[in-house]
């Protein structure tokens, strides 16, 4: 009876590892002790194909509604073709504006640089002649503006004796 258990032995052996069980063939590839972590979600995008349609549709409307008549019996397309179409005078008046200003202001330009200047100025007060550095004087002496000074109080005397004759006058004819 031994050989004949060994036979059944071997057959059961052989047909166990011929046709392995459906336990046996799956494959666990999760690793760690007793713990499993949930499978990966796969977030994927709408993808072009489906902001293409949603733009081809929210324009298809757009169109539409700027294509159809308004009040005024014109549609807003028509409306915006009209403006265009002005809009090139619209810019050559601005652009033959804006040339006339500057020619203009280049012949008011050479104008001043081409007109004979003033060499006369007015003093307010005898200091300034000695304000800057002096000109042709020799280091360690001064200038003698006595004269100048003497010059701008009698202007400045006539200047107010002119202005008290105003005055007077003014205040007879008020009486």
């Amino acid at each position: 009876m031994s050989a004949l258990r060994q036979r059944a032995g071997r057959l059961a052996l052989q047909v166990r590892t011929a046709r392995p069980t459906a336990a046996r063939s799956t494959r666990s590839y999760a690793s760690g002790h007793g713990h499993h972590e949930p499978p990966h979600t796969v977030e994927e995008s709408l993808g072009p194909a489906f902001y293409f349609t949603l733009a081809t549709f929210a324009g298809s409307i757009l169109v539409y509604s700027i294509s159809r008549p308004g009040d005024s019996g014109e549609s807003t397309i028509h409306r915006w073709l009209r403006k265009t179409s002005d809009y090139g005078t619209e810019w050559e008046t601005k652009n033959h504006l804006m040339t006339a200003a500057l020619e203009q202001a280049a012949h008011d330009k050479h104008l001043l640089y081409g007109a004979e200047r003033s060499t006369h100025y007015e003093l307010s007060y005898p200091e300034v002649f000695t304000h800057g550095s002096p000109h042709n004087v020799p280091a360690g002496h001064f200038a003698n503006i006595d004269k100048v000074v003497a010059h701008y109080k009698k202007q400045y005397h006539e200047d107010e004796a002119r202005k008290a004759k105003k005055l007077a006058a003014a205040s007879q004819t008020s009486q």
